[in-house]
């Protein structure tokens, strides 16, 4: 249970019991709250606020949500008083190896047979961006996973990808097969005309070097 009643900003001065680090040692991550772990990561506090202190602020951004957390920039955790660049990239890197936990071991074991396994796997990838990006995955000839790239990042209601870039990217990762896909923080699920035209112009493109764009 984690302790409520302490007063101090030092966590050197809290009961050995009560430290994140020591916590940790001797029970196991598991037994940590998020803000107790978060606070292992940022390290130290400040004058005012201990580094439980400073991990609870960050998580009230994210409104105590992982993933809402996940969605935030470096500029969002540096509101905090006492959250500078060296923290904030340390815990934008945390989340970003949480986020390839899901994935990245077994790329290679990803089959894409049809549209929602596009699906799911995109779902761990884009989940956390709240303005538009191009993606596209690579696949080879037994339709498995051999690179995802986002290819480019815009506004909230659109992008622009560059299809010479693409199909470059698809020789350098031996691709047969491509998927384009995006996100869409706006809400609208409906193709716009420029996706479709990008679209066409990339699989024709594709067409003379015999690779397919087998989903959009």
């Amino acid at each position: 249970m984690e302790n409520t009643n302490k007063t101090s900003t030092s966590i050197k001065t809290w009961a050995t019991d009560d430290r994140p680090r020591e916590k940790l040692l001797t029970k196991g991550a598991t037994a940590l709250s998020n803000s107790e772990l978060l606070a292992i990561l940022i390290n130290n506090g400040s004058k005012n606020k201990s580094a439980v202190d400073l991990a609870k602020e960050i998580l009230k951004l994210g409104r105590d949500n992982l993933n809402e957390l996940g969605k935030l920039t470096l500029n969002d955790f540096k509101k905090i008083n006492g959250i500078g660049d060296a923290k904030s990239i340390i815990i934008a890197a945390a989340l970003e190896l949480g986020r390839r936990r899901h994935t990245g071991d077994n790329l290679d074991k990803i089959v894409i047979k049809e549209s929602k396994d596009v699906a799911k796997y995109l779902q761990t990838q884009l989940k956390d961006y709240t303005y538009e990006v191009f993606a596209v995955l690579f696949l080879n000839q037994a339709n498995k996973i051999n690179h995802f790239e986002i290819v480019s990042k815009g506004g909230i209601t659109g992008t622009v990808a560059d299809p010479r870039i693409i199909l470059k990217k698809a020789l350098d990762n031996n691709a047969t097969s491509l998927v384009l896909c995006h996100n869409h923080p706006s809400g609208n699920l409906r193709p716009s005309k420029a996706d479709e035209e990008l679209t066409k112009k990339i699989a024709e493109a594709a067409r003379y070097l015999d690779i397919k764009v087998i989903d959009h």
